[in-house]
């Protein structure tokens, strides 16, 4: 309970509360597009840099090769038991369904950072390669997706643009997946003492430029809320809410057969819960170009998002204590 309120009232919270809320009310307040692309890459690095020096302090283990492998296979089953749940709760069509399980088998960044400062308060510990783990689970969900897409017969369930090779492009070199691993290599090479001069930059600042994004975040999924709700029936929306704590529990099982500690418990958990609303949705719109935008963007970004930045991490952290036996 003490997780819980200390993560609701932290400013990274309210801000985001007080975008959903000025959105829904129809405030004219924005960020630009340009400066909000800017606040993601500086925490997409941060991040990264963060991790990758956490990584040069530990040499690569047999059990760190584990985690990342078992972070993989979360990647690709997970939109297996999404469609599943998807075909058999709502009226979704096949390509629907298959363009939103992908949103929930890749990552949320954002999500995993807040998740980051949350573990942190609560005075658990994590490792950095849980950053490489996080940009290995970019993209195998959207393999499955294509996948089950691809399986299902007619025009509306046809894969677009793989012939040119603009999906494969979309898929392993899109902007977050290039900066992440990017910004985890640097760290990882360079390590604390090369790193020291640009430290200050990236961690004095990082709450901060976290408030201004989750700001932004706050008005993007109140602004999607009120246009897309028409869109979603009452299944969908529930999909939305029930699918982040299964996919959680997958993963707390997954780490309980690993050993991970708390920590790393806590913020695996996060990267199965979360959905994706910056990679998946720019492939999809490749990929699958008959799905629909405001259906697979309003669950995640509008419903799964607020529902874990809020409620979702302080129950994840509560979980993660008890399965490491450190609650």
């Amino acid at each position: 309970m003490d997780v819980a309120i200390s993560t609701l009232l932290s400013p990274i919270i309210l801000f985001f509360v007080l975008g959903m809320g000025a959105a829904l009310m129809r405030s004219q307040m924005s960020v630009p597009e340009a400066f909000s692309k800017g606040l993601a890459i500086y925490l997409m690095m941060a991040i990264g840099l963060k991790g990758g020096i956490e990584m040069s302090k530990n040499p690569l283990t047999g059990e760190v090769a584990l985690v990342l492998l078992g972070a993989v296979v979360l990647s690709f089953s997970i939109p297996l038991i999404a469609f599943t749940f998807l075909s058999l709760t709502t009226k979704l069509d096949r390509t629907n369904a298959a363009a939103t399980a992908a949103h929930y088998g890749s990552i949320s960044i954002v999500t995993f950072v807040a998740a980051s400062e949350a573990v942190q308060l609560s005075g658990l510990v994590s490792s950095g390669h849980l950053v490489a783990a996080a940009a290995l689970m970019e993209t195998p969900a959207i393999i499955t997706a294509l996948f089950l897409a691809h399986k299902g017969a007619g025009s509306d369930a046809q894969v677009a643009g793989s012939e040119s090779g603009e999906l494969i492009r979309e898929v392993l070199l899109n902007a977050s997946v290039v900066v992440l691993v990017g910004a985890l290599a640097i760290g990882w090479i360079a390590g604390d003492e090369g790193t020291q001069k640009v430290q200050p930059f990236f961690t004095d600042m990082f709450q901060g430029v976290l408030c201004l994004f989750l700001l932004d975040m706050g008005l993007n999924a109140g602004r999607g809320l009120r246009q897309g709700w028409r869109q979603l029936e009452p299944a969908t929306i529930g999909f939305g809410i029930y699918m982040p704590l299964v996919s959680a529990m997958i993963a707390a099982a997954l780490c309980l057969v690993l050993g991970m500690n708390a920590g790393d418990t806590a913020l695996l958990m996060t990267l199965a819960a979360s959905a994706s609303y910056i990679a998946v949705p720019a492939a999809m719109r490749l990929a699958l170009p008959k799905a629909t935008p405001s259906i697979y963007l309003t669950l995640s970004l509008g419903v799964t998002f607020p529902f874990n930045v809020t409620l979702g991490i302080p129950i994840y952290i509560a979980i993660a204590k008890l399965v490491a036996g450190e609650g």
